[in-house]
């Protein structure tokens, strides 16, 4: 009787009104209905009221003042900072003398070996290309200083990330804890990390290493965590029931129960720490991270290509290796496995000591290719002929002025324009439909902060290129994605394309847009479409193929068309898929809008520049706390809550 008693409302409802959708709708549009005429007369301005603003600028500028004035005589600079950041660079010395002492045929004989050994002939093969292809583009010793930072900042990495991985892992209470944290580092942008670890360290290779590893370091805590938690229930009880002690049950269950998702953590920490010694150029960490800088700050083209191919050449290649690696676990020894290992490293030793006996240690200079100046000359012809004045459709720059007239400037003044009010409104309703109130809170109090921190016009023009780009993204990404689902011929074609652009560090997409579109806040956005397209590409192309094979075939056995299959079958059975494809295309693409500012896209990217250049806390640091904010805000509106999304709400 109580449950026919409590369904009854229910039941009498209007069909339209049963659907939760419906009714958080009417609910927000009653509460609107209230608050608003009440916003409107007390706030009646768009922008963000100076009342309600917190000034933190004097707190952080004294804090930035004092840790200056003491960083060479405090005893936490001298005896705590200071041992750090000579173990770091002590540490990078001696791997870099490592690999000068192995001498180029001594390095690329071990990565080889290396590739063969984990991977097969074929990658090693590959290897072998990539790393005599750095030597032929004239950056052997670039290349060598960045392996060296790397790897100590992999390391590193590693070992903070299976650390926090194994609190979380094992404890709830510290998996709690650490959640927001790790999602605070996921969504700050890289460039973001660097004013304050300057600060305490300075310019040079340890502030490199640090910045390289908290932002590469929450990958492996996530996975070991996802590891360790997703551990057979079956094996973890009669291990324990065998008597062994939790330090036993954790070396010999747990870990190597884990074995994948660690492994799987190593690839995107390698994949994550390239990417910011790349960034980190612009605060001393050298190699070719600052080639790269050199050539953006000229547009010259040529050397930046000439320091981006073997970034990208690094990238696909420890990609790739560290994938072979995890495929390969669990898989049977292979007999004389360790006699092969013996023979490939007395291999690798007789190459080196035969370089060195010969006098070839450094890379020839006559072996050395200069594709600068042709490239140089190719992107002059295509800006002479391409840039502007081309019939019909005009140059690139006349693009990018339209993009900038059309779009954009539309878009960043009706956010302008909004009461601010109304945009928090907004931003609840969107995150509620798409999660719960908890969400929705959520990203109210992300937005609501970012007016607080008094950046509240800078971060709506940063919104404005965000939404641009991720426009933009989608619609190429989904089109090529479902093109890639419904033809494996497609997806062959692409698969490499989008491997070469998903391992591209980010600092390298701003060379190219500068030479075809100027600088601007259009050839941002331009970066952050190219950078964020691959992984949406991806994700969408994956989804579809996933759709149940039994729902098509039904599909099709009553009479559809692949274009009704598409519409009414596969996207919406692949929404998740497509969900998730939308917030890492946010994600992604706030990521390089920031960096954008170095090619003139303003808005929180330039404040985030100019305090790193100027040493200004207080400019860089409120800029990158209203980043956060702001990728907090656009995560939440984006990516529906796991119960939400088992309901297919």
């Amino acid at each position: 009787m109580a449950t026919v008693t409590a369904s009854a409302p229910q039941a009498t409802l209007p069909g339209f009104l049963k659907r939760p959708v419906v009714r958080k709708l009417l609910l927000l549009a009653l509460v609107a209905a209230i608050l608003v005429p009440l916003a409107n007369a007390r706030w009646a301005s768009g922008t963000w009221p100076d009342a309600l603003t917190v000034d933190v600028s004097q707190p952080l500028t004294d804090t930035s003042t004092w840790i200056i004035d003491n960083r060479d005589s405090h005893p936490l600079f001298l005896y705590f900072f200071g041992h750090i950041s000579n173990a770091v660079v002590l540490s990078v010395r001696a791997v870099y003398l490592v690999l000068l002492a192995a001498g180029w045929a001594g390095v690329t004989a071990a990565a080889s070996l290396i590739a063969w050994r984990v991977a097969g002939w074929r990658l090693a093969a590959g290897t072998g290309v990539a790393f005599l292809a750095c030597g032929f583009l004239g950056m052997w010793i670039p290349t060598m200083q960045t392996l060296a930072l790397m790897a100590v900042a992999v390391l590193a990495s590693v070992v903070v990330g299976m650390l926090l991985g194994l609190a979380a892992g094992l404890s709830d209470r510290m998996d709690r804890m650490l959640r927001p944290v790790l999602d605070t580092m996921q969504v700050l942008p890289a460039y973001a990390y660097l004013l304050p670890v300057v600060l305490v360290f300075g310019m040079g290779v340890p502030a490199a290493v640090l910045a390289t590893v908290v932002y590469a370091a929450p990958p492996m805590a996530r996975l070991t965590a996802l590891g360790l938690r997703g551990a057979d229930k079956e094996v973890l009880e009669a291990v324990e029931s065998l008597g062994t002690t939790a330090r036993q049950r954790l070396l010999t269950a747990r870990i190597p129960l884990a074995r994948k998702e660690l492994l799987l953590g190593l690839n995107q920490t390698i994949m994550m720490a390239l990417s910011m010694a790349v960034i980190a150029s612009v605060i001393g960490a050298g190699g070719l991270g600052d080639r790269v800088y050199q050539a953006l700050a000229t547009v010259d083209v040529g050397a930046a290509l000439a320091a981006g191919i073997p970034i990208v050449l690094l990238a696909v290649v420890l990609d790739r290796v560290t994938g072979a690696a995890g495929e390969r676990l669990g898989d049977e020894p292979q007999p004389n496995g360790r006699a092969r290992w013996l023979y490939a490293l007395i291999a690798t030793v007789a190459t080196a000591v035969a370089a060195r006996l010969s006098g070839r240690l450094d890379w020839p200079d006559a072996w050395t290719l200069n594709i600068a100046e042709p490239v140089n000359r190719a992107v002059g012809w295509m800006t002479d002929h391409l840039y502007s004045g081309v019939p019909v459709i005009g140059g690139t720059a006349d693009w990018a002025a339209h993009f900038t007239t059309w779009i954009l400037n539309p878009l960043r003044d009706g956010l302008q324009w909004l009461p601010w009010w109304s945009l928090l409104l907004i931003v609840a309703t969107l995150a509620w439909l798409i999660g719960t109130w908890r969400t929705a809170l959520t990203a109210v109090l992300a937005m609501a902060a970012i007016g607080v921190l008094g950046v509240w016009n800078p971060s709506l023009d940063t919104l404005s290129q965000v939404l641009a780009a991720v426009a933009v993204t989608l619609v190429l990404g989904f089109a090529i994605g479902i093109a890639a689902a419904r033809s494996d011929r497609v997806e062959r074609l692409l698969r490499p394309v989008l491997d070469v652009f998903q391992t591209m560090p980010q600092f390298v997409y701003l060379i190219p847009v500068v030479a075809l579109f100027g600088v601007g806040r259009a050839p941002a956005v331009a970066a952050a479409v190219v950078y964020a397209l691959p992984a949406v590409v991806r994700i969408t192309t994956q989804g579809l193929r996933q759709v149940d094979p039994a729902a098509l075939e039904s599909s099709r056995s009553l009479g559809a068309t692949p274009a009704q299959q598409l519409r009414q079958v596969q996207l919406p059975l692949a929404r998740p898929a497509l969900l998730l494809a939308v917030n890492q295309g946010v994600v992604l693409v706030l990521a390089v809008v920031i960096i954008g500012g170095l090619v003139g896209g303003g808005a929180l990217g330039y404040d985030v520049v100019f305090g790193l250049a100027q040493g200004d806390l207080a400019t860089g640091l409120v800029a990158g706390a209203a980043i956060v904010c702001l990728g907090l805000m656009l995560d939440r509106v984006t990516q529906p809550t796991e119960r939400r999304a088992k309901k297919g709400v």
